[in-house]
């Protein structure tokens, strides 16, 4: 999905855990989260990549990748990838400007950085992300 999203010419980022570990902090998650801008153009670039890729486009326009709160879930745990136009405390355009990367088999995959991933985990509520927020924070090893 990652070399379909790049040949495309999506702008995404990782987030979620698989951000978490590209910080320092590996734990165990059921899913790879992507987060799409939600331009009209990048929408129809992420459906683009979408076919691509071979995923399953039953019920799925573009214009839901416009919307936010949108999830679109491909696959099953712990290979599911969710594509997501919303996350929470973060907005894109603030979090693209201070991207990161990393290159993954030759491919460079941006990711949210630290600062904004820092403030989404805090921002969730969830237990598993207040864990994750102290990991970030360097209060648990």
């Amino acid at each position: 999905m990652l070399y379909a999203l790049s040949e495309e010419g999506v702008r995404y980022l990782l987030v979620g855990a698989y951000a978490l570990a590209v910080h320092g902090h590996v734990r165990a998650t059921g899913d790879m989260d992507l987060w799409v801008e939600r331009g009209e153009d990048n929408a129809s670039r992420v459906m683009a990549a979408l076919k691509r890729f071979g995923a399953p486009l039953g019920g799925i326009e573009a214009r839901d990748f416009q919307t936010p709160d949108t999830v679109f879930q491909i696959g099953v745990a712990p290979r599911r990838i969710d594509l997501l136009t919303t996350i929470d405390a973060v907005e894109f355009e603030e979090a693209w400007r201070e991207r990161e990367e990393v290159e993954v088999v030759g491919l460079k995959v941006p990711v949210v950085g630290r600062r904004h991933l820092l403030r989404n985990k805090r921002a969730t509520g969830r237990p598993k992300d207040e864990s994750d927020a102290r990991l970030l924070e360097g209060e648990e090893e």
